[in-house]
C-alpha cells in the first residue's frame, strides 16, 4: 500500500497535477510512490490537502505479534476479495449471519461488519488492511473465516513466521 499513490489515484490526478497542487515536483511524487523517498510530514500534509483531505495523526499502541499475524492473514484475504468479490462477500455474509446469532455479546462489532459488507469493496479492503485500533478489534471477529483454505492459511502463517525471524 502506497499512501501517496492511493491519494493521487483517488483524486484522479496525474503525478504532475498532484505535484503542482502540493507545491512539489513530479520526480518527488514519483519517488514517494516508488518508495525510494519518504515525504516529510509537512509535505505529506500538503499532498493530502491538495486532494481535498485533512490529514490526522494519531498515536496507537504498537502492533503485537498477534496483530501483525492477523494483519498478514487479512491482507491475503483482501486480495482474494479483490479477485473474487462475489464469492468472498457471500461467504462473509453467511458467516456474519451465524456469528450474529451465536455471539450476541459481539453485536456491536458485528454490526460494523454488517455495515461494511453492505458498503463499498474499497472500504472493506481498507479495513482488512488497516493497522488502526478499531480495525484490529474488527479483525478479532472477522466474518472471513473459510475464505482461505487451511493450506493457504498455513502458508500465510509460515511466511509471517519467516518474516518475523528475519526482522
Amino acid at each position: 500500500m502506497n499512501v501517496v499513490r492511493d491519494l493521487r489515484r483517488q483524486a484522479g490526478l496525474t503525478q504532475v497535477q498532484l505535484a503542482q497542487a502540493a507545491g512539489t515536483s513530479q520526480p518527488a511524487i514519483a519517488a514517494y510512490e516508488a518508495g525510494s523517498k519518504s515525504p516529510t510530514l509537512q509535505t505529506f500534509f500538503r499532498i493530502a490537502r491538495a486532494v481535498g483531505l485533512e490529514p490526522v495523526v494519531s498515536f496507537v499502541p504498537a502492533l503485537t505479534r498477534e496483530d501483525r499475524r492477523s494483519l498478514a492473514l487479512h491482507r491475503v484475504i483482501a486480495q482474494r476479495l479483490i479477485d473474487e468479490p462475489d464469492e468472498v462477500l457471500a461467504q462473509a455474509q453467511r458467516n456474519l449471519a451465524v456469528m450474529w446469532e451465536r455471539h450476541p455479546q459481539a453485536r456491536a462489532l458485528l454490526g460494523e461488519w454488517r455495515a461494511l459488507l453492505s458498503g463499498s469493496l474499497d472500504d472493506i479492503v481498507t479495513t482488512l488492511c488497516d493497522p488502526s485500533l478499531r480495525a484490529r478489534e474488527l479483525r478479532a471477529v472477522t466474518p472471513f473465516a473459510g475464505v482461505l483454505t487451511a493450506e493457504e492459511r498455513a502458508n500465510v502463517y509460515r511466511s509471517f513466521a519467516n518474516g518475523e525471524v528475519a526482522a
